[in-house]
């Protein structure tokens, strides 16, 4: 026999999806990209400490090796969601005022692609000779 008191609707309860439906894809996406973090950086560790000591042509060769980019720019991509969406669960706890809320929402989501774009290009110019 299930309660009365619930405010969730049978349906929700079966999905189950929070009142705003994007709760379950938050908390997936957010362990997703904590797993990826791990293992990109341990690699990516693995890569800068390889370069210690070496001359930037050196360096310069290691890192414009189609595999590295790739491996950097994963690096990039999964840290930037991350730290997005980990940014986002905080401000909706502590801010309370829906306009500062949004506002701090919307900033939160440019400062991340501003972010991840300027690594990205950083990790592309290298990769292709820079």
């Amino acid at each position: 026999m299930q309660s009365n008191s619930s405010l969730r609707t049978p349906l929700s309860r079966v999905r189950g999806l929070g009142s705003a439906k994007s709760g379950t894809g938050h908390f997936w996406l957010q362990r997703m990209t904590a797993v990826s973090n791990l293992v990109l950086t341990l690699i990516f560790l693995g890569i800068a400490i390889s370069l210690v000591g070496k001359p930037y042509p050196a360096a310069l060769a290691i890192l414009s090796h189609p595999l590295v980019a790739i491996l950097m720019l994963l690096f990039v991509v999964s840290g930037c969601v991350h730290m997005r969406i980990g940014m986002q669960v905080i401000i909706e706890d502590y801010i309370h005022g829906e306009g500062a809320k949004i506002a701090a929402v919307m900033a939160n989501t440019f400062f991340a692609i501003a972010i991840g774009a300027a690594c990205a290009y950083a990790v592309l110019k290298l990769s292709f000779g820079g």
